[in-house]
Formats: C-alpha cells, sequence, structure tokens
C-alpha cells in the first residue's frame, strides 16, 4: 500500500489529512490502525467509532496485540462507545494476559457495556459536591477549580459523558454565582516567584524541568522534587505483581503462574536492590542510583537489598565491600539484605547447563579480541551438537581449558546489534568467597537479571546504558521459565570538571596529583563526604535533578547550592582568622580578657552560644586593613573605622607598624563602644588567645567542563589538572572549637563553611573549606 493509500484510509476514520500525515510518521500506530479498519466495515462505523479506533491504536500494548480484533468489532458495535470504556478494556486484557478464552462476559461488565447515566443522576450528583465546595466557592468565585467537583463526579458516575459533567458543573456554578463580574474577568494577581536553590546553573543539561528523552516504559521526565520520597512518590513505575502492564515486557505461557507464586513469596512489596562491582570507591554518580533504588522502595514501603556484583575475582578487595556498604549507610539507608552475586554461583550453573540443554547457549572458542565490537565475525562454533558444549562447559569448570580459550555464548542478538553475549568466561583467580570451588565466572549480562529473579526484585532500576541488555535480561529469564522482574532504566549522572572513572582516578593518584580515593578534590563519595559534604545535601542534590531519561551533566556549583542549604542551618558559627594581622589595644578599657558571649547561630540565638575572651591583643584577617584603601572599601583604613563582631567595640586605628621589608605587621588602634562611637560601615571577625589550626582550601581539579573529551582537551585529562589546587594555612581559631570531632561541621564567620579532616589529632587540628559563602566576604 502507497503512503498515500494509507493516507486515504486513516481519513475515512474521521482523520484530517495533516492528521493522517504525521499519524504516517508512527509506523507502531499505523500498522496498528491498519490492523484494526481490517477487522471493521469501515464504510458503515457509527459517528466518532473511527476516532475510538484510532484511540485504540495508540493506547494497546503489544502484550495485548492479539486482541485488537476484538476491541476493535466491540468499538464498532458501539459497545464501547467512548475512551473511558476503551481504556477499561485495556486495562481487562492486560490483567487477564494469559488467559486463552477471555470471559466475554466479565470483560463487558468491567467496561460498563450498557451502563447508562441519566441527565438527572449527573444533576444529582454535581449538586452533592456543589453543597461540599459552597463556601470556598462563594469566596475564591470563579477562581475556584471547578476540576475537583468534575474529578469527583465521575469518581462516582464512572460510566457518565465528560462533556455531560462538565456542562452540568459550569450551569450550577452560574446559577449559584451569577453572571461573571468585573472583577472575575480581571487578571488573577501572580504569586511571588520563591527562589530556587542552584538558580545560577539554569543551563545546566540536566537540570529540573528540561525536556530529555524518555526512560524504558516511558517514564517520561520527572522535575526535581526537595526530597526523595516526595520525588519518589512522583515514578510512574507499575504496581508489583502488574510486571506485563509495562511496555516491552515480554509474556509467556507461564508469566501468570510465576507472577502468582511470586507475589506469595513478596506478600506484594516493592523489592529493589542496588549491585555495584565491588572494584572500586562510589561516586557522585552511584549517589543517585543509591537514593533511587533504596528511596524508591522506602517511599512504597517496600525493602532494598545491598548485592555485591562480586563476578570478577581479578579486581574485588576487601576495603572496597567495606567503602560500599558505609557510603549505603552513611546516605542514611539500610540494606534489607546484604547478598552476592557469588551466593548463587551454583544455581547460576546449574541454568546455565539447562541453556545448553535447550540449545540456547554454546561453548564458543573465539578469542576476546575477536568478538569485540559491533561487527565481530559470526561464530564457527555456534551450532555445535548440544552434547559437545556440555562436555565442553563441564571440562571449563573443571579447569581443562586454558583461561581465554573458551567461552560459554547466548544465542541472542541485543538491541545494538551486538551477537550474542559471553555467559561463562574462565579466571584462574581464587575468590574472596568462593576459594578456588571455581575457575570459570559469570557476565554481568548473564548474572544480574537472574539474581534479581532469585531475590523477587519487583522494579530492576538502572541507568540508560543498560537499556540495550534489555532484551537480553527479559529473554534470559523466560528461557529458564523463572520469574521476571521489569528492568527500567534512567539517565546516569555525571558532573563537570572532574572524572569518576576508576582508571582514572588511579591515574591521578599515581601521578601524585591527587593523594587517594577520598582526596576531597575528587567526587568519590568518600571525598566528598572528608571535605565535609553532607549526606543529607547530596540527598537532596539528587531529589532536585529529578529522575529523567537523559544522560545529565551538572556543574558542580549545584551541588555546592545544595551543601550550603543544609550546613547553613546545621553548621554553628565559629571566628577564625586565616591571614592573621595583630592588632594592639592601646586604651584596653579592663585588666584583664573581657568573655564574649557568641551564638552558634546568630539568626537563631536559642540554638545556643559559645564563649570566647577579648584581651588587649587580638587578630584580624589581613584583608581587613590596607592602608591605602580603593573606592567603597569598607573595612578598617588610618581614617575609617571598623566594628568587632560580637564584642561590641569599634576600633580605630593610631599607628601602622611595619616590617624592615616595608609590609603592615602590626596595628595600634583605641577601641569604643559601639554605644558610644560612630555606627562603622563594616564590621569584622576576630579572635583573641587563640589556638592555632591548619586550614586546607580546594580549588577545582580542572580546567576544562569535560576534561575526558579529546575535542575539549586533546592532550588528554592529566594536562587539563589546575596548578595549586591545594593551599594549606596556619590559622588562628578562637578556643570554642578545640575538642571538635572528625567530620564536625562548622561556619568561619565570613570565609566559609569548613569540617574537621580525618588527619586532624587533638594537639593538630585540620579542616577542609567544604565550600565558600555566597555572599562575597569583601564587603
Amino acid at each position: 500500500m502507497t503512503p498515500e493509500e494509507t493516507i486515504e484510509k486513516l481519513r475515512l476514520l474521521g482523520l484530517s489529512e495533516q492528521k493522517a500525515k504525521e499519524t504516517l510518521k508512527n509506523a507502531k500506530v499505523t500498522k496498528y490502525l491498519l490492523a484494526a479498519i481490517s477487522e471493521v466495515e469501515i464504510e458503515k462505523i457509527p459517528n466518532g467509532a473511527g476516532l475510538l479506533l484510532y484511540h485504540l491504536a495508540t493506547k494497546i500494548k503489544p502484550q495485548t496485540e492479539s486482541r485488537l480484533p476484538l476491541i476493535s468489532k466491540y468499538i464498532a458495535s458501539e459497545k464501547l462507545d467512548s475512551t473511558l470504556r476503551v481504556d477499561a478494556a485495556l486495562d481487562f486484557l492486560l490483567s487477564h494476559i494469559n488467559e486463552e478464552n477471555i470471559n466475554l462476559v466479565d470483560l463487558e461488565n468491567f467496561c460498563g457495556v450498557g451502563v447508562s447515566v441519566t441527565p438527572e443522576q449527573v444533576e444529582k450528583a454535581v449538586e452533592k459536591q456543589m453543597a461540599k465546595y459552597k463556601q470556598e466557592l462563594v469566596e475564591k468565585r470563579y477562581r475556584f477549580n471547578s476540576g475537583i467537583i468534575m474529578q469527583a463526579v465521575r469518581a462516582e458516575l464512572k460510566w457518565a459523558d465528560g462533556k455531560a459533567i462538565q456542562n452540568e458543573v459550569a450551569v450550577q456554578i452560574l446559577d449559584l454565582l451569577g453572571p461573571k463580574t468585573e472583577v472575575d474577568l480581571a487578571p488573577a494577581p501572580k504569586p511571588e516567584k520563591k527562589p530556587k536553590s542552584g538558580d545560577g546553573n539554569k543551563k545546566n543539561e540536566a537540570t529540573p524541568g528540561n525536556k530529555e528523552s524518555q526512560v524504558s516504559a516511558t517514564i517520561g521526565d520527572i522535575g526535581g522534587a526537595t526530597s526523595m520520597p516526595e520525588l519518589m512518590k512522583k515514578l510512574p513505575f507499575h504496581t508489583p505483581g502488574e510486571n506485563y502492564k509495562t511496555d516491552g515486557y515480554v509474556v509467556t505461557p507461564n508469566t501468570k503462574k510465576l507472577i502468582e507464586e511470586h507475589l506469595k513469596i513478596t506478600s506484594g512489596k516493592v523489592r529493589t536492590r542496588f549491585p555495584p562491582e565491588p572494584n572500586g570507591i562510589l561516586h557522585i554518580g552511584h549517589a543517585k542510583a543509591i537514593n533511587i533504588n533504596f528511596g524508591y522502595a522506602a517511599a512504597h514501603d517496600g525493602i532494598c537489598f545491598l548485592r555485591y556484583d562480586d563476578t570478577n575475582p581479578e579486581k574485588e578487595e576487601e576495603k572496597f565491600f567495606v567503602g560500599i556498604k558505609d557510603m549505603v549507610e552513611w546516605l542514611g539507608y539500610k540494606p534489607y539484605k546484604i547478598t552476592h552475586s557469588s551466593d548463587y554461583f551454583d544455581q547460576l550453573y546449574e541454568w546455565a547447563v539447562k541453556l545448553i540443554k535447550k540449545d540456547l547457549a554454546y561453548v564458543c572458542h573465539q578469542k576476546s579480541e575477536e568478538i569485540k565490537g559491533f561487527n565481530p565475525p559470526p561464530s564457527p562454533w555456534r551450532n555445535r551438537p548440544v552434547e559437545e558444549s556440555l562436555q565442553l562447559f563441564e571440562d571449563m569448570k573443571n579447569g581443562k581449558i586454558d583461561e581465554g580459550d573458551a567461552t560459554l555464548r547466548m544465542k541472542i542478538t541485543l538491541e545494538e546489534g551486538k551477537q550474542d553475549p559471553v555467559a561463562y568466561r574462565i579466571k584462574f583467580k581464587p575468590h574472596h568467597r568462593t576459594g578456588n570451588k571455581w575457575c570459570i565466572y559469570p557476565t554481568y549480562d548473564y548474572t544480574h537479571c537472574l539474581c534479581d529473579s532469585i531475590e523477587h526484585i519487583t522494579h530492576s532500576l538502572c541507568t540508560k546504558e543498560f537499556q540495550s541488555r534489555r532484551s537480553s535480561y527479559y529473554w534470559l529469564c523466560n528461557a529458564l521459565d523463572i520469574y521476571c522482574p521489569v528492568q527500567w532504566e534512567y539517565g546516569r549522572l555525571n558532573v563537570n570538571y572532574t572524572v569518576v572513572s576508576k582508571r582514572k582516578i588511579g591515574k591521578l593518584i599515581e601521578e601524585g596529583i591527587v593523594k587517594d580515593w577520598d582526596d576531597p578534590r575528587l567526587f568519590t563519595l568518600t571525598a566528598l563526604r572528608r571535605r565535609g559534604v553532607p549526606a543529607a545535601a547530596v540527598n537532596s542534590f539528587c531529589a532536585a535533578l529529578g529522575v529523567t531519561g537523559a544522560v545529565g551533566a551538572v556543574d558542580p556549583g549545584m551541588l555546592d547550592a545544595a551543601v550550603r542549604d543544609v550546613l547553613n542551618v546545621t553548621a554553628p558559627r565559629v571566628m577564625v582568622v586565616l591571614e592573621p594581622l595583630k592588632v594592639t589595644i592601646t586604651n584596653f578599657p579592663s585588666d584583664k580578657p573581657i568573655p564574649v558571649q557568641v551564638p552558634d547561630f546568630p539568626n537563631e540565638p536559642e540554638k545556643g552560644s559559645h564563649n570566647i575572651v577579648l584581651d588587649r591583643v587580638l587578630y584580624i584577617e589581613a584583608t581587613d586593613f590596607k592602608e591605602q584603601p580603593e573606592k567603597g572599601y569598607r573595612r578598617l583604613t588610618p581614617t575609617q573605622s571598623v566594628g568587632l563582631r560580637h564584642a561590641g567595640y569599634v576600633l580605630k586605628v593610631t599607628k601602622v607598624v611595619k616590617d624592615t621589608a616595608g609590609n603592615v605587621s602590626e596595628l595600634e588602634c583605641t577601641a569604643q563602644s559601639t554605644e558610644s562611637s560612630e555606627k562603622p560601615k563594616a564590621f569584622v571577625h576576630w579572635v583573641s588567645q587563640p589556638t592555632t589550626v591548619q586550614v586546607r582550601l580546594y580549588e577545582p581539579l580542572f580546567k576544562h567542563k569535560n576534561p575526558e573529551d579529546p575535542a575539549e582537551v586533546p592532550s588528554g585529562f592529566l594536562s587539563d589538572c589546575r596548578q595549586d589546587t591545594l593551599k594549606v594555612m596556619a590559622a588562628y581559631a578562637d578556643t570554642s572549637i578545640k575538642g571538635a570531632k572528625i567530620f564536625d561541621k562548622f561556619q568561619f564567620e565570613r570565609i566559609g563553611f569548613f569540617s574537621v579532616d580525618t588527619d586532624s589529632i587533638p594537639t593538630k587540628m585540620v579542616f577542609n573549606r567544604t565550600v565558600s559563602l555566597k555572599e562575597d566576604a569583601g564587603k
């Protein structure tokens, strides 16, 4: 059939020529429409039925397409006379997907066939809801959201005509309020705009609200939220047990029975898992995965497993197992159970044998380099006899074949075109948990879905790059006739101006550019924690990003904004001077130090305070004094006084003392009470009788947004590293800071937020700058 002929057929449904041309671009909808047309006498269908057939073609799922003739005939006979009834029919078919013969009586009852709703019933139902909202209607008049009433009536009268409800609501509102007045017609006042955290990063590729490609099973773009529970409740994932309603899910004759058994085991609870490989430290991208997997389960009263995907004994180390668990718990989540892929090695092997017996897997001798890429030569061993593959696979297991000389491959082609992925490979390496029992180890492609099935996972949530493995995921579970979870994909999170690859971080450590995996300049989770980033900030950062289908790359400033939001209300204020300049008060008003009470949170004094002293000698920041100030400088100068924060005194310079090189080394000042002096233009922080601490100021590690992109950095990511990204300073701090524990967080007034580093000891405290303050400290 030519495109022109197809368009003419589609126009018989009542579509405009433009709509028919647009529909033709969608091969799937066109296919279903033509199939529906072939089932009815198109010239004789009643008015409106053509558009219902169009609705059917856009809504039907592949799992129920075999029932398209049945629904088409119901539409043509006017038994399904509204989109509401068509949708109900499709829902019914999905929930009876394994039944060979549909009970038509049950179908018609479910769709309300023959049920009519009279105008009197609609009128009565609207009156009932109008009475409920009468006071609010009178107050808000025509600005009242009448959709609330229509929705309530629809819930009561499921099969009522939507337009009839809408018209009746409009009539009754007019009857109650009368015609619209000038006030009603005036534009509604605009609500005040609330500032959003991270506004400065609106151009980031993955900021909430950007339109990105849809996730598997039409998840769509879910905009950001203020918390993970709020975000997780927005996700339109399937209800446990309704796997078959998900787009792309493959249904077999045993699907219904397997799901019924699954529901008995899980009691219908949501079950997710976070399955990292224990061969490296988790990074900021993993924080999103942890939040989605654990967060979705928590938001739906479900459970989440922490499963170590320990199928590669070459790269796994105990410190990575411990580090992963620590980071999951640091983010505030507790695994329902900690499992390992290796827990299931025996079962996985038995299933591999079963695949071979079903001629769905074979032993291949192509070398790994031969089968890499997208167009490798087909395996000459693909059609070898089953018995031969069984014997060779046993020989592989018993160590009779050398490493690299054989693999077990599955007979399936992935979406990306890759044929026959490897299920098992030989590695003569002892496993940290199973010792020397195995010398063959399963791959991710083989292990992932089977472990999900064993643990009865309901939602297998993974990043977008695994979409190409979805066909093998469903194929493998169905080939073995075991419960098949649903795989959902979402866009992974990348952060600009950093690298997170294990190999590249290893190179940075090897080259001495950073010190270890937890170096605060990195974006591993251990590094962020060491820098002082609160777990709550990481979680709110992930929540603000939303869940989308495209890979997101965000500016580090968005994380910094989330960090400030948390620390601003949790980190007590202290005074620390990074570059001390000595000040001697020549008219000090006391013969002993004066006690000063400093609020931990100046805007919320009820949260507590700490005590320091003001003495004859104190220290201010060297930058808070200028002998020759530029225009607009507001702090201390030979002719301009400055206030001391929290002390109640104003300083005025009487003498500038310089060293032999001509640099200012000390100031002599007089002090006057703030009550009797003229109000100064600025107040500065200060310390007296201080304790010396080490302060580490970190700067971004890379110059370019994408240091791994050859187009931006032709010489490689190592060449993009900045010089002097760590500045170590001996600072003076008020003594209240003594005794702070590792990871305790503070705001150094007018400087930034800082955290106690793991290198701290009681005699030498070390602080890392977590993030600077938003406001300009130069005021």
